[in-house]
Order: C-alpha cells, then structure tokens, then sequence
C-alpha cells in the first residue's frame, strides 16, 4: 500500500505524462487499441517505441512490457512504487506487477489499479484464487445500466478493483464498497485513493458489512458464476448453483431504502422441466419491490464451462479435462439444461401490488440503459391507477417512436403494422389500425378517453369494446415507453 505522499507523487506524474484515456488512444492508434481489447500487445509495441513519460506508462501498463530503468525513473516515482508493490526492478529494466489503467466516462477520466492481465498474446497462465480482475465488459455493461440519479448512499457491493465506487461518485454522496477478498479491497483503495476520493472500504462476505444499513442505491456485479464449488473469489461465490445471485436479490431489497434501487448483474440455472422466469420470478416477488429482469443470453452447459475454463487460464492444463468433467457431471446431476446471464433490477417502490416484468431480450439495445431503467421504473409507478383515472390521463407519443407498414409492393394494404423504437431497447410490436391510429392520436392535448371516443367514432365501432380493447394496451404501450405521461396544460 502507497501512503499518501507517494500516491500524490504518482499521480502528479500520471498528469504530467498526460496518462489519459484518449492520449493513450491516440498514441497506441486504433488497430493497436483494438488488439489490445483481444488481449494482443505485438501492434502496440510497433506503435510505442519512444521513450517519453507517456510512452514508458503505457509500455509498462498497457502493453504489460518491461522498460528501461533510467527512462521509467525519468517519468516515475520507481523507489516508492517499487516499495509499494507496484512495480519491480530486475537488472536494468522495471516491471509492473499491477496494472494502472487509464479509464474515462463522459464526464472525465480516472486511473484503476489491478492485477495484470494473464492472458495477454495467447498465453494461457492460470489466475489465482484471489485474483483482482481489471476494467472488462461486465463492470462496463452495469457501469452502463447503473441509474444515474442523485443518492445519500450507494453500495458497490463486491467492489473489486472499484470501478463502480468511481461511477458512483458521480452523483452519491456517501458510497460503501465491499469484498470478501482482501487483495481486492487493498487494489480498490489504491484505485480510490488515487483519484482523489473519499470511499469507506469493508471487507466481508455479501452483505454482512452492511447488514442494519440502507442504501439509496446498490450496484453489483457479485460472483455469480454458477460452479461446483469455489476457485476464483472474483467469480465464484462458493454458494450452491445460483444461490449467490437469489441472495443478492432477496437480502439487497431488505437493505433498500424507500424508493431505493438495486441493480445486478447476475447468473440462473435453467433447470429441467422448470420454467427460468418462474424460478427468478420466486425471488424477486419475494422481495416486494418493483422489477425488471432481462435475460440476455443462454448458454449451454458443455459452452458454459468452456468459457469459464478459458477465463481462468485452465486451458490447456493437467486438471483442465477431469475439471471439465466435474463441472459437467454437476450439471447433469442438477438437471441443468443452460445457464441464463442478464440483468435484475429492483425499486423498493413499497407498493401494494408491485410491478414485476421478467423477460428475454437478446436483441441489440442502445447504451447506456440507465435513463431507460428510470423511466420504466417512473412509468411503473404511474400507472398504478384504475381505468377510470387512465381514461382522464393525458398522453404522448415517444419521439423515437415510428410506424412500419409492411407489405409486398404494390399490394393495397400493408400485411402488417409495426410500431417501432429506436432508443433504449428499440423494441417492435406487431399491432392494428385501433392501436396504431390510438398512438398516433396521443399528443397530450386530450384525455386517454376522449382520444378512444373520437377513433372509434373514426373507424365506425362501438366505443364501449374499443375501451375494453386499447385501455390494457394502452397500459402495456407505456410501460414499453411507446407513450409516455404528458402534463396537460390546456
């Protein structure tokens, strides 16, 4: 651990180099760059060969190669990394042994701290159990989906190298960040520390560091790898099939304050003869909250493994088959058919009859998903009023919202209306003249009820059906975020 006077010797030098997201971007170049998102170093040594700070920083970290001695202490506090545990000195040449990554989001940039990457150029070297994973798609896909709103106090459970606890300080004001793995806590302080930040670390299992507390908002991406047993503590929870993730939905929503939001990345079994949706459904209606569950991929149990395997290096190794074979066998005898990944989200909304969608989305969706995550919560929590109140409601057509008319040229009339958007999870639905026309009418200036009298009268139909027809559409049309609320003004 770094004390203070010499992690603000590293960071005045990480500024003074310009040790930027872009400046490092720009300097590797873009096939570099993209290399180095599989893991391939051989194009961003071709493209660094100078030896000035910016350079010497991103040979050393990012390229994960040695540097000269004389140039790193030209752009480096090396005696006090070294001391540190950051780096070490090997005849004339410096190594890292911890990777110091330059990070930004849209509002500025941030250095994370964490082990190296042990995969890097083909290498297959197996990761040990304590292992402190770096910036990777996981983190980024709930930095992504995290609700950004302003909140007392945020959870980053399961911190790691403390990636969210730097998105959460965007807009919390008081942020806990927990992990049962010791290395990890140290590598998040290192990574809070050096961005100047002030975030209470605890160590412990789950929610036990928090356990009387509540939270405003609780972001996590918890070890749900669903396994025989423990191996990775950055993957693995030790707990029995995907119980992990069932916990961090149940005993998260008891440590939500009112209106708080949970949101995790999560693990489920897809067990024979069992429907999936029920299984995660038990959990979160167990909860009382408000929820959202999007499955975005299943995978086989036999490609399951195989992922993992790879993930830990175990490729290639003498326990990798009879590893295999465990895991698979483990997964026969639990009837598992497939292994679900996606998101849960939760909003302690303390309603009587709690709005719970559970649904598979593998299709293509346009990040970030948090101010969508909001406004479904938002249009959740409007729409718990009768029909008589819905009917004297004003709404709006979405601005991303447009109509498809399909059909063969030249045809009369389309085979097929399609309403369709193109924000958020630009979804499509199949739908009639009644409801399309009925979303068109929408502008806000007219009751719900006034705008189904006037179609009707249109289309020549009995008004009484067609209220019986678009009011439950109409209710599922908001939720989806086809229509929206309007403040009426007239």
């Amino acid at each position: 651990m770094l004390a203070e006077p010499d992690l603000a010797r590293l960071r005045e030098a990480l500024d003074a180099a310009d040790y930027r997201f872009e400046a490092v971007a720009a300097l590797l170049g873009e096939r570099a760059t993209a290399a180095l998102d599989r893991n391939h170093t051989v194009p961003g040594q071709l493209a660094v060969r100078g030896s000035g700070p910016l350079e010497i920083m991103t040979r050393l970290w990012r390229l994960q190669q040695p540097v000269p001695l004389s140039a790193a202490r030209a752009a480096l506090p090396v005696e006090a990394l070294v001391g540190g545990g950051l780096l070490t000195i090997d005849g004339d040449d410096v190594h890292a042994t911890v990777d110091v990554r330059p990070y930004a989001d849209d509002t500025g940039d941030w250095w994370v701290v964490a082990d190296l990457t042990p995969d890097m150029n083909g290498r297959h070297t197996p990761v040990p159990h304590d292992h402190v994973l770096g910036l990777n798609a996981a983190s980024s896909t709930l930095a992504q989906l995290t609700v950004r709103e302003p909140a007392s106090r945020a959870l980053d459970l399961g911190t790691g190298c403390g990636v969210q606890a730097l998105h959460l300080s965007r807009h919390c004001d008081t942020i806990v960040a927990t992990d049962i793995n010791a290395r990890a806590l140290a590598m998040a302080a290192l990574t809070t520390r050096l961005n100047g930040l002030n975030v209470d670390i605890r160590h412990g299992s789950l929610f036990q560091p928090v356990a009387t507390e509540r939270f405003n908002l609780i972001a996590t991406n918890p070890p749900f790898v669903v396994s025989p047993g423990g191996r990775h503590v950055y993957r693995d929870s030790g707990l029995s099939g995907d119980d992990v993730t069932r916990r961090v939905v149940v005993d998260g929503a008891a440590r939500l304050a009112d209106g708080g939001v949970l949101q995790s990345l999560g693990n489920w079994m897809h067990v024979r003869g069992e429907d999936w949706r029920q299984r995660v459904g038990t959990w979160v209606t167990a909860t009382g909250c408000d929820a959202w569950v999007v499955q975005r991929e299943v995978q086989d149990p036999a490609e399951y493994v195989e992922l993992w395997l790879r993930d830990s290096g175990e490729i290639g190794g003498d326990s990798y088959t009879s590893r295999y074979q465990e895991w698979l066998d483990w997964f026969d005898e639990n009837r598992v058919e497939g292994i679900g990944f996606g998101w849960i989200n939760l909003r302690a909304a303390r309603a009587a009859h709690p709005t719970v969608r559970i649904e598979d989305w593998p299709h293509a969706v346009q990040q970030p998903l948090g101010p969508a995550i909001r406004g479904w919560f938002d249009r959740a929590e409007t729409l718990r009023l009768d029909d008589t109140k819905l009917l004297e409601s004003y709404l709006t057509m979405a601005d991303d919202v447009v109509l498809e008319q399909i059909g063969r040229p030249g045809a009369a009339d389309p085979e097929h209306l399609v309403l369709r958007r193109h924000g958020e999870l630009m979804r499509a639905i199949r739908t009639g003249t009644a409801d399309a026309g009925f979303v068109g009418a929408c502008d806000g200036t007219l009751p719900v009820g006034v705008v189904i009298d006037a179609l009707a009268q249109v289309l020549d139909v009995d008004a009484g059906l067609l209220r019986d027809e678009l009011v439950p559409q109409a209710r599922q049309l908001v939720l989806d975020g086809f229509l929206e609320p309007a403040r009426h003004t007239g």
